[in-house]
């Protein structure tokens, strides 16, 4: 087999789940940036194709990478941003889990499934 080295690449993907859609997560970049276009912070994951997506800020939510540790954070939305149904303050971090469950805006409208393997 092939030896397992330390910079074994973590892949993560985020499910799109009213569209069934699997976007994965850029890597080689510390921080992902959750959006829609706009002039100051450009979308890494760009959800104005999304249905509904007009619940969702331009400047959202950043994931954060750490090595193998994903974290969300919401910075600054108008329509808040929930993990697990539970409501991120603006700052705080959440270290993501396989399973976790991120709705970008109120009422589950938006909302991703987070996969890492």
């Amino acid at each position: 087999g092939s030896a397992q080295t330390q910079l074994q690449v973590i892949s993560a993907q985020l499910l799109h789940m009213q569209t069934n859609t699997t976007i994965e997560l850029p890597q080689h970049i510390s921080v992902i940036h959750m959006g829609k276009p706009n002039d100051k912070i450009p979308p890494d994951i760009d959800v104005s194709g999304f249905p509904d997506s007009d619940i969702v800020s331009r400047i959202h939510a950043d994931i954060r990478v750490e090595g193998d540790t994903y974290y969300i954070e919401d910075v600054g939305s108008s329509n808040g941003t929930y993990v697990n149904h539970t409501s991120l303050a603006p700052g705080n971090r959440h270290r993501l889990r396989t399973g976790d469950r991120i709705s970008l805006g109120k009422g589950d409208k938006v909302t991703f499934l987070f996969q890492s393997s």
